[in-house]
């Protein structure tokens, strides 16, 4: 299958030992390292031993990659877990076709398993719409981090019901 195929076999999963993490940092390699000149030393990080790690497949081959950590404390003015969902990244020829919707509803899921609050995420500015469309909201002013313009975005996991008696009909 290739990318002109207008439907192809979406499919995410964990990443499972040393060969799929290289699936993983090769994806991201492509994307931030060389199409947007992140320097190697800030794509790659302590947290990656740690992560929560997907792959997204054509059917066969990765074609996009996301990660979650989970936070030490949650971001300034939430209470509770929190994760941040981080290190999203799809091929070029794959890209808007769903593998990152795909990757990034798994993360929430994964999130939700974990019993956290809520996800943040520092989003490049040309993605600020997609998180949104995904239910994001601004959380800071335009910062800049490995040389591009970013947001940070957060999501509640968890809708917190009414703490007064519930109404009789």
């Amino acid at each position: 299958m290739g990318a002109s195929d207008s439907e192809f076999e979406l499919r995410i999963a964990p990443v499972e030992g040393p060969g799929d993490l290289a699936s993983a940092l090769a994806i991201r390699e492509i994307v931030f390292i060389e199409e947007q000149s992140v320097p190697q030393g800030m794509e790659r990080d302590e947290e990656d031993a740690k992560a929560f790690h997907l792959l997204a497949y054509d059917g066969l081959h990765a074609i996009g990659t996301g990660r979650l950590v989970t936070l030490k404390k949650p971001p300034e003015g939430e209470r509770g877990k929190w994760g941040q969902v981080g290190r999203m990244a799809v091929l070029a020829t794959w890209r808007r076709r769903g593998a990152g919707k795909a990757l990034l509803n798994a993360l929430e899921e994964e999130a939700r398993r974990r019993k956290l609050e809520g996800v943040m995420l520092h989003a490049q500015l040309y993605a600020r719409d997609f998180y949104r469309a995904q239910g994001y909201h601004d959380a800071s002013p335009i910062f800049e981090e490995a040389g591009i313009a970013h947001v940070e975005m957060r999501k509640p996991l968890w809708i917190t019901p009414p703490t007064g008696p519930a109404e009789v009909f």
